[in-house]
């Protein structure tokens, strides 16, 4: 890597420090706020899903080594020399030709059919094939979808005539000339995309249309080399990454035993993976699946420069980071995927529209997923630069780190047989079962929280109605057991609430208040507070003097009117310390059968504290029972 000189160096004017230096400065901060550590690095760091330590400072002395240039190998730094944006895949599972002619027209150079293979010729009556690529997803139909996007491409073959071919001919030679995207400008009948193949499944479809692709068509590939259900089942980025390398060397030994040439059998693979709202982590991701991939095929005997050992990408928005509340959050989560993916350097992306969660999507939900696209690409300029995130101290290190944890599955993946071997043995399932536990577990407390579902809920959002995807595709959703219980709120015949029995001036409460809050609307369930003018209790002298919110009486009168019965104590700790013992008796006498407090502490008549950190959803369903909401 390039060392620019030293007057050309962004601290280049600046004092010089040291990493001990900003330790020192650090500590006494944090210090300061309570936090006791012996050093900046032990509070502030934090674990991966896979052991990796993600350091709050990073510096030249993190850089791994030599990431080598875009275009080469290990091709950690992109696939292709010359960059240039990526393909903008859009995914359709219903036979619409009019959708999909209005997303050719509007920006998407590359369709994600999950269609009927009789449905094929009726959608792509009007594409030009030749200017497009297709990928395929047919499952156990895969054969017979690829023999009809055959017989469309020969049709229109046919159809452009000997004239229409060479003009063709010719356009691209002047297209590549030019310097222009050469590789989008083919003749008609000629193909580019992926048949969707999967070896371990139908190895027998796979090396037939591998094969054919070798031979008739040099742009179209043959097999999907699948990371996202192993995301989509809970797994880590290392968990997904080694399954998709043992995945991939599965499918390099099937193609090769039926004849195939390293070379060859290579060049038939694309890999599909999760692009998450976690930028950082999916831009490490791509690139070390690269690195990877770039190891196995030196392994294999092919070149450092074979066609295949730059590793083909495809990046979806993750799927299990998507939810059915507030939606419209979506659109956030998949464009910062969409980035992530990008400056990892993805060969195509595709946007799941922010209703996927809903069912199938309208006119306005794709319009939005492939705009994200041209707002990045155009407007952010993001791939003006080639791999913006290389030189990063902290990706780089990331990448590297992430790379290895991935290599240590993927070899115990091969030390049990191979990846149909392991799944059968139950190897791949414990392992990302184990966490997608963790992960569930960090949701539960919300240390993992969900923007719109477990934090900040809207219980007054009116979701848009969608028609059912025609097939669903399997795994869990991040935000799956609070939209359970809002669905089992939503249900009931009038909404379940609790009383927030707020202590004190509302500079003193707010907080916890608002907290407390958030946490039961996380569930569905609405939250009642008293008025200024909450009435006296039986037997208390309306004009007797008291101090404003601190009166048991008064706040156990406001909770039987709220006609709630259960409540949750919100002030101070200085005043819990002098009146949450007399509130909560006085809310037990009134009826409530539970007493919760915001914060921590125990007191006589509390029965249990919410707190950040908390297993939210264990209070959830605790409330529930206690207002007898079956589940």
């Amino acid at each position: 890597m390039t060392v620019p000189p030293e007057e050309l160096r962004p601290a280049a004017g600046f004092p010089p420090t040291t990493r001990e230096r900003w330790r020192e400065l650090a500590l006494g901060v944090l210090r300061k706020s309570g936090v006791e550590a012996g050093s900046p690095e032990e509070a502030l760091s934090f674990l991966t899903y896979d052991g990796v330590t993600v350091a709050p400072l990073y510096d030249a002395s993190d850089l791994p080594g030599d990431p080598g240039l875009p275009g080469s190998a290990p091709y950690i730094r992109g696939s292709r020399p010359e960059g240039g944006g990526w393909d903008v895949r859009q995914r359709h599972e219903v036979a619409d030709p009019e959708a999909v002619l209005a997303d050719l027209e509007n920006g998407v150079t590359s369709l994600w059919l999950a269609l009927e293979p009789e449905d094929l010729p009726r959608v792509l009556e009007r594409v030009h094939l030749e200017l497009i690529s297709v990928t395929l997803d047919a499952g156990e139909r895969t054969r017979e979808a690829a023999e009809a996007l055959f017989a469309v491409a020969e049709g229109k073959k046919a159809a452009a005539g000997t004239a229409s071919a060479e003009a063709a001919g010719t356009a691209f030679a002047e297209s590549a000339r030019e310097g222009g995207e050469a590789s989008r400008w083919r003749r008609p009948g000629e193909l580019a995309g992926n048949l969707g193949a999967d070896p371990l499944r139908d190895p027998e479809t796979a090396i037939d249309l591998a094969r054919r692709c070798a031979a008739d068509f040099p742009d179209l590939r043959a097999i999907v080399v699948d990371g996202t259900p192993y995301h989509d089942a809970g797994g880590s980025d290392a968990e997904e990454l080694g399954c998709s390398v043992a995945a991939g060397v599965t499918a390099l030994r099937v193609l090769t035993g039926a004849g195939l040439t390293v070379e060859e059998a290579l060049g038939q693979l694309e890999f599909r993976y999760a692009a998450t709202a976690d930028q950082f982590l999916t831009i490490a991701k791509l690139r070390a699946a690269r690195r990877l991939w770039a190891r196995v095929a030196e392994v294999c005997g092919a070149g450092r420069t074979a066609s295949g050992a730059g590793q083909r990408q495809h990046a979806v928005t993750g799927s299990a980071m998507m939810t059915a509340r507030d939606p419209w959050v979506n659109m956030l989560r998949t464009t910062l995927a969409c980035f992530a993916a990008g400056v990892g350097g993805a060969d195509a992306v595709t946007v799941q529209p922010f209703d996927a969660r809903l069912g199938l999507p309208d006119a306005f939900a794709r319009r939005i997923a492939r705009n994200t696209h041209a707002l990045l690409v155009e407007e952010a300029a993001v791939a003006r630069v080639i791999d913006p995130a290389g030189g990063s101290w902290y990706v780089e290190r990331l990448t590297a780190e992430l790379a290895g944890k991935a290599w240590e599955w993927f070899q115990e993946i091969e030390r049990a047989g191979g990846m149909a071997a392991a799944v059968e043995a139950g190897l791949v399932t414990e392992r990302i079962a184990a966490t997608w536990r963790r992960r569930a577990d960090n949701i539960a407390h919300r240390r993992d929280p969900i923007t719109g579902v477990s934090e900040f809920p809207n219980l007054a959002e009116r979701l848009p109605a969608r028609r059912a995807h025609p097939r669903q595709a399997p795994g869990i959703r991040y935000a799956q057991e609070f939209e359970a219980l809002r669905d089992l709120a939503d249900a009931q015949e009038s909404r379940p609430s609790v009383f927030l029995a707020t202590i004190g001036p509302v500079a003193v409460h707010t907080a916890r208040a608002s907290f407390a809050a958030n946490l039961f609307q996380a569930g569905g369930i609405a939250t009642l507070t008293a008025t200024p003018a909450a009435p006296a209790a039986p037997g208390v002298d309306p004009t007797a003097p008291a101090a404003p919110g601190v009166d048991p009486g008064r706040i156990a009168a406001a909770f039987t009117a709220s006609g709630a019965r259960v409540a949750c104590l919100c002030s101070s700790d200085r005043l819990y310390g002098e009146h949450a013992e007399a509130v909560a008796a006085a809310l037990k006498r009134a009826g409530a059968v539970r007493v919760w407090l915001a914060g921590k502490g125990e007191f006589a008549g509390v029965d249990a504290n919410l707190y950040a950190g908390c297993d939210a959803l264990g209070v959830l369903r605790t409330t529930f029972d206690d207002l007898g909401v079956p589940r």
